[in-house]
């Protein structure tokens, strides 16, 4: 068909549409070099539905990006505190910090802080609540390693393992001398309520950490006491002319001063038994001395003197018979063991040999020569310079007379020489002249007649 038989509206309508720019999107093949540079039209964006446009998915979405971004920071925050909560600290040295009683976890952690061991309060109190050990934190005073992390400080603070300090009690003590020891401990803390009876303290190394009470040391003290002498009682020889624990007690008392030698103890507590059995007076300086000068000891520069000997008191074994009224110290384990379970020899005497030892006898008259060797001992160490004391009478030759001259049985005389005396625990339970102490056995000053 001849386009000029169509009407004329037609015939313009359809060179328009071959004309008309394509649709959006479509590729058409460019009809000249200009058209290839021009640039094709972009899809206009899609319109918002209804549903976007809400109030409430507006809401929704400002939320799920807050907690998003929120969770993001905690994450970061968490990792940053785990982070520094166990790197290694700055401090080079070890160092102590105290932790008292009662104290809490804010107040712990600016403790810490105020010692230079960690870096933030904050990060320890969260360190330690996210381990949910605030609870468990003990109080004491703590070595801190150095470079310790804030963990490592929180477990060491939870295992409760403080600096532990030792106080040593060595045997033949009074309670009074325990006492004084005790409250020169600068350690310890408070007072002493009062002071314990004679030989009712078992000697021995306490150990204790800083805050802890004096009194507490002196309460373990008795519980040890009682618990060693029982088992001690409970094994004893059924033979011996001990009938109760506080005799066994005041004797061990004496055996612990009279020697401070271990294998000799059992030795000297027969010579004490076989004299009791045989109704002698024990006759023993250290009884002496705690009559006159009770818990307090002899006088530092001081010695026996006659006047001494002869006062008439509860404990004095050179004028009562039997035992004293009670211990004249604070005897140790191996003396309880000794007298409870004493040598089976019949020995009454003995006397220090000048070596650190003693001789011991069963007669006076062997007692009197072992006396005159221990002479020629000591005469030939005062000729060499090395004597530490001179002879003196005591337990066993109290006067060093013989027993038939002065009027008495022989029986009657001590059971040792007054140079045992000052055996080492001697030195140790009674004030002695301030010069070096003599080892074991060696004699003490021979004493002072009265004056006048």
């Amino acid at each position: 068909m001849n386009d000029s038989s169509l009407p004329d509206g037609a015939a313009q309508k359809n060179v328009t549409d071959d004309v008309r720019a394509p649709d959006v999107g479509q590729r058409i093949n460019p009809r000249s070099p200009g058209e290839t540079l021009r640039p094709e039209r972009l899809p206009p964006p899609p319109t918002r539905s209804k549903q976007a446009r809400h109030p409430l998915v507006i809401v929704m979405n400002f939320a799920m990006t807050i907690i998003v971004v929120g969770v993001l920071g905690v994450a970061g925050v968490f990792f940053f505190g785990k982070m520094r909560f166990e790197e290694r600290s700055h401090f080079d040295q070890p160092r102590t910090v105290s932790i008292d009683r009662g104290m809490g976890l804010s107040t712990i952690a600016e403790t810490l802080h105020e010692r230079g061991l960690i870096s933030s309060k904050w990060i320890f109190i969260a360190g330690v609540r996210a381990a949910r050990v605030q609870d468990d934190l003990k109080a004491g005073e703590y070595l801190i390693p150095a470079h310790s992390s804030m963990r490592e400080i929180m477990n060491e603070l939870v295992s409760g393992k403080s600096i532990v300090y030792s106080v040593t009690i060595p045997e033949g003590l009074t309670s009074q001398q325990i006492v004084d020891r005790l409250n020169a401990d600068p350690v310890l803390i408070g007072a002493v309520a009062e002071v314990p009876a004679e030989g009712t303290l078992l000697p021995d190394t306490y150990r204790y950490t800083r805050g802890d009470s004096r009194q507490n040391i002196i309460d373990r003290m008795i519980r040890e006491r009682d618990r060693v002498l029982t088992a001690v009682w409970n094994s004893r020889d059924k033979d011996l002319p001990i009938e109760t624990q506080d005799q066994l007690v005041t004797l061990a008392s004496i055996v612990e001063k009279e020697t401070g030698m271990a294998d000799e103890r059992s030795r000297v507590a027969a010579v004490f038994i076989n004299r009791i059995k045989q109704n002698m007076r024990l006759q023993s300086d250290p009884t002496v001395i705690y009559g006159v000068y009770g818990g307090a000891g002899l006088p530092s520069g001081a010695s026996i003197t006659k006047a001494d000997l002869d006062a008439e008191n509860d404990y004095n074994t050179y004028k009562i018979a039997g035992l004293p009224k009670g211990p004249i110290a604070n005897p140790g384990k191996a003396s309880l063991a000794a007298v409870a379970n004493p040598s089976r020899t019949k020995d009454l005497y003995f006397v220090a040999d000048g070596t650190g030892g003693h001789s011991f006898s069963e007669t006076y008259q062997e007692h009197r020569k072992n006396v005159a060797r221990y002479r020629q001992v000591l005469a030939k160490q005062k000729a060499d310079g090395t004597a530490t004391a001179a002879l003196a009478g005591g337990p066993g030759d109290a006067l060093d007379e013989d027993p038939a001259a002065a009027g008495q049985d022989p029986a009657a005389e001590s059971p040792a020489d007054a140079t045992d005396g000052s055996a080492a625990n001697d030195t140790a339970g009674y004030d002695v002249p301030a010069k070096p102490e003599p080892s074991p056995g060696t004699p003490t000053p021979k004493r002072k007649p009265n004056a006048g």
